[in-house]
């Protein structure tokens, strides 16, 4: 079933105080056109700046997601887009009088219930989604952080956390169907922090809008009466108002829900998750996420839809173990028969690796030549096979490829470990190792039945063509 994109019906506006800035915001959701996509406007600075809510603008994950393009910033989005991906909406304005969203309760649910009371409209063009066919995987080993997406015709997400502490202890949540959870079992989760870490938040200047209604904190340690008074002075409340409780959370206060923080983590991580700029069909699961490791995922996931943003470009039949087959190639690179040296794409990373398969035949043109009546594949055609191969990788990150050209400016550390004769079959792997705007350097090795016959370190450009537009 075809599913169109949404918007909403009428603007809607909340007012408020910014968690970190503590800088008072009026924020305005308003209708915006299809395949817009979610941009957040500045009014409060000249000539109202929009900041598109795409993963690639994300610059700090301290504390939330601080989105910035052109020098202006947009702090803590991740309660906003959790609201509007949760709901389903693909295309908001999300206008703002200041520089980070109002904080509210913690939650998304004041966000989500005005977007609800405006209204959703249903668009002409169907929904864009991005399909996982594939385990897509993100490890952070020094923070103990697995990120995993596996293929579901639908969107499910599952989150762990495990802090360790007896307040908290672990945690687990999952979300099922956006329709029908995501607005009563998830938006209204809140923020939380430890009580340890309050007083170093506030010395290093953020919870400037924090208090006891935006914020459930867990009580990991005992404090005296006096200490407790040195905190709501560091943190600007009257002393009075904090008490350590006896649940394990400061004031006493009750969780909306026995997991609200693993839910309020899965909330976070919709929130980062929307910085893709698509809805997403896949089950992911998480354990022990923050910003930090939500973006990187996402980053991931980025790469994955502009690879295969590139494979409908170029590779109109599906097959199954490959990329790009030779057709594709051929739209993809400038060479042809008889130096065209490679036969299909079978890995593709965007930035990041690429694996391609030459077969060797005895028809090729250079055998007719090179060392008659004992076949030899010349080492200069494999490293120009590791050339074109490294190519694909450069020019697949440019938008009008057809007007680009690949050039090499360097060839270091090439090594021949063995011959290649007819009937073998070429599994090149290119590794981008450096990557400056239009320069990059990847290290390319080549085997024949898992044995290493030649490797090089290659630098190329990319330029544009003379006389393209």
């Amino acid at each position: 079933m075809l599913i169109h994109q949404r918007t909403l019906q009428k603007e809607v506006s909340l007012w408020g105080t910014g968690l970190h800035t503590g800088q008072e915001c009026m924020i305005t959701f308003k209708p915006a056109p299809e395949n817009h996509g979610y941009r957040f406007i500045r009014t409060d600075i000249a000539n109202c700046p929009e900041i598109p809510a795409l993963i690639e603008h994300v610059v700090d994950v301290c504390r939330g997601t601080t989105i910035e393009y052109e020098g202006n910033k947009v702090h803590t989005t991740e309660h906003v887009l959790a609201a509007l991906y949760g709901l389903q909406i693909d295309n908001c304005r999300i206008e703002m009088s200041g520089p980070e969203p109002p904080v509210m309760d913690g939650s998304s649910l004041q966000f989500a219930e005005a977007l609800v009371a405006a209204g959703l409209q249903e668009q002409s063009e169907p929904k864009n989604y991005l399909v996982i066919d594939e385990t897509i995987e993100f490890h952070d080993p020094a923070n103990n952080v697995d990120i995993v997406a596996l293929p579901l015709d639908g969107f499910r997400t599952t989150v762990m956390v495990d802090y360790k502490n007896p307040a908290l202890g672990s945690q687990h949540s999952g979300l099922f169907d956006l329709e029908q959870e995501f607005l009563k079992d998830f938006a209204p989760c809140r923020t939380f922090c430890f009580l340890s870490e309050v007083e170093e938040l506030a010395n290093i200047g953020i919870i400037k809008g924090g208090d006891l209604d935006n914020a459930v904190v867990i009580v990991d340690k005992d404090m005296s009466q006096n200490e407790l008074k040195a905190l709501a002075e560091k943190i600007g409340v009257d002393s009075s108002q904090l008490v350590l409780g006896e649940n394990g959370i400061l004031n006493s206060r009750e969780l909306r829900f026995k997991n609200e923080p693993a839910r309020h983590k899965l909330l976070d991580l919709i929130g980062d998750l929307a910085l893709l700029g698509m809805p997403i069909k896949a089950q992911i699961l998480a354990a022990r996420p923050g910003h930090a490791s939500n973006v990187e995922f996402v980053k991931q996931l980025k790469k994955y839809a502009d690879r295969n943003k590139l494979a409908r470009q170029f590779q109109h039949e599906k097959k199954s173990g490959v990329i790009f087959d030779i057709n594709a190639i051929q739209k993809i690179l400038p060479h042809r028969y008889p130096f065209l040296l490679i036969d299909k794409i079978v890995e593709f990373r965007l930035d990041e690796k690429i694996v391609s398969i030459k077969n060797v035949t005895m028809n090729e043109e250079f055998f007719q030549g090179h060392f008659p009546g004992n076949p030899v594949m010349p080492g200069v055609l494999i490293v120009e096979a590791m050339a074109q191969t490294g190519g694909i990788m450069m020019l697949n990150g440019n938008d009008n490829i057809h007007d680009m050209q690949v050039y090499f400016m360097g060839i270091d550390n090439a090594r021949f470990r063995k011959p290649v004769i007819p009937g073998d079959t070429l599994v090149i792997e290119a590794v981008m190792t450096n990557r400056r705007r239009s320069v990059c350097r990847f290290d390319a090795k080549a085997y024949v039945r898992g044995d290493l016959v030649c490797e090089a370190s290659l630098m190329a450009t990319v330029v544009e063509k003379s006389g393209a537009s």
